[in-house]
């Protein structure tokens, strides 16, 4: 499956990787900026987000689906940009492959092998329990109201709603399809496809081999795990740099994109000569 993707500018490569809350509408305003830069900027969405197919009869890897898009667009080397999920699959690249990575921005990222605690344990039970409850709509306000800081309004939260909404509606839907074909399968006595997986959990996963320049950015209004996995990547990864934005809850791109902005020409453009 090729990945859905934008892809516009010219200069080094750089790649726009989602939260699992958004999808790449959610780098709307970074998109021209970077390009105007002098950037070739790629943004995508991963396996049932914005207009990527959900996958739910066989495992992958989203790490694995942003290389093969990176080898069907040419680009032997980029600068990956992920936000939250985004940033534990630019990571998970990054430490495998590289000589593919040219440099790291992790936005709130996460960290594969990351041991849930109590805050994001209780975020995934309730949204859990909503979504067996088919409310819909509150699972959403549920990650409207926890990835958001304080300095997003009402714009942004509708946004966020309108991508989170769509999210999950294509990935119940693969869900119930699957669970469908499941019982169908188990009728005519057959052996039912592997159920689709997502970057299952590594607790030997390493950032150490990671050789690109690299900026993690935490939030200090974010969730305490993420704040967590953000010191453990700047420790882990070699020459990493870490920035505390005060403002700043889970989305900082969203809450406050100029400043954003900012942050990223200057890191990039300072690598040019690199």
């Amino acid at each position: 499956m090729t990945l859905t993707h934008d892809v516009a500018g010219h200069g080094p490569a750089v790649v726009l990787l989602h939260s699992s809350v958004c999808d790449r509408r959610m780098w709307d305003a970074q998109w021209k900026v970077l390009a105007d830069a002098g950037h070739q900027v790629v943004r995508c969405d991963f396996r049932g987000f914005g207009e990527t197919p959900a996958e739910a009869v066989r495992p992958y890897e989203d790490a694995d689906d942003v290389l093969a898009l990176l080898d069907e667009l040419g680009i032997e080397r980029a600068a990956l940009v992920g936000a939250s999920h985004g940033g534990r699959v630019a990571v998970e690249l990054a430490a495998r492959n590289p000589e593919r990575v040219s440099a790291l921005v992790l936005l709130c990222a996460g960290l594969p092998g990351y041991e849930p605690g109590p805050a994001l344990k209780d975020f995934g039970k309730r949204e859990n329990a909503l979504l067996e409850a088919d409310d819909v709509d509150g699972a959403v306000e549920l990650n409207v109201d926890t990835w958001l800081g304080p300095e997003a309004d009402e714009l942004v939260r509708e946004r966020v709603r309108g991508m989170q909404r769509h999210a999950f509606e294509v990935q119940l839907a693969a869900y119930y399809a699957a669970k469908e074909a499941a019982a169908g399968h188990a009728a005519s006595g057959e052996e039912a496809p592997a159920a689709a997986t997502d970057d299952a959990a590594d607790p030997s996963f390493d950032p150490a081999p990671v050789q690109a320049p690299t900026l993690v950015v935490t939030g200090t209004h974010d969730v305490d795990d993420f704040r967590t996995m953000g010191a453990l990547l700047a420790d882990g990864i070699p020459g990493a740099h870490r920035v505390e934005l005060p403002w700043a809850g889970h989305l900082p791109s969203l809450e406050r994109p100029d400043e954003v902005n900012d942050l990223l020409t200057g890191f990039l453009g300072g690598l040019s000569g690199r």
